[in-house]
């Protein structure tokens, strides 16, 4: 039994690699060498290429996850890919289970313009609540980069707001109430809420009216 096996796996083996080869170029993928050994060798290096990239591809891609599924049922973006550094820093330092992210700031994902200004100078709480959520969303967008989906996020633990502002403004909460609102409507009251920080500044990094940062527990792989 052993022998009929050995021999038809001798027989199948080459035919579909030759099948396999003739495919690819057929589709153009490549034109390999002319002998037949020479050709099932390549088609075995290609096929090997092609199954590597495949899982590297699948593994960086972000999963539609509910909380993906949620988005976009919000319209809501968020970013593709992590948050890009400012200075001498990396987006999240991931410790066990826990997850700290850096400030982020609020930069629209539509064209990457930056939201500036000083709230009680130039911008009205509406307009600082604004900024506020856009930097949880670029808070999303590293959250996914980092995690492959959403749906790990167990718990949103921390939320530290900055808020660039004159001396006499005072609404602080109100502003980063933009940020916590947007965690809470995206992941659920149990895991959106959080405790938190809304601090004043004099002045903000690029002359940003917001930057925000959280501490987020995740759910083990």
């Amino acid at each position: 039994m052993a022998s009929v096996i050995s021999h038809l796996t001798s027989k199948f083996i080459p035919f579909l690699l030759l099948v396999l080869t003739i495919k690819l170029e057929n589709s153009g993928a490549f034109t390999p060498p002319s002998s037949t050994l020479s050709r099932q060798a390549f088609t075995i290096s290609r096929l090997s290429s092609f199954l590597e990239q495949s899982s590297q591809s699948e593994n960086s891609s972000p999963v539609m996850g509910k909380i993906e599924q949620r988005l976009a049922e919000l319209g809501i973006e968020i970013p593709s890919s992590a948050a890009s550094p400012k200075g001498n820093y990396v987006p999240a330092v991931r410790y066990g289970n826990i997850l700290h992210l850096c400030g982020h700031i609020p930069q629209r994902v539509a064209d990457k313009s930056l939201i500036t200004g000083k709230l009680g100078v130039d911008l009205s709480v509406e307009q600082g609540y604004e900024s506020a959520r856009t930097c949880a969303i670029n808070i999303l967008g590293t959250l996914q980069a980092e995690l492959g989906t959403l749906d790990k996020v167990e718990k949103i633990i921390k939320v530290v707001g900055f808020v660039n502002c004159s001396n006499d403004f005072d609404k602080q909460a109100n502003v980063i109430n933009g940020a916590s609102d947007l965690f809470g409507e995206v992941f659920g009251k149990e895991v959106g809420q959080h405790a938190r920080s809304a601090v004043g500044s004099n002045a903000l990094p690029l002359g940003i009216a917001t930057e925000v940062e959280c501490i987020v527990a995740v759910k083990e792989d």
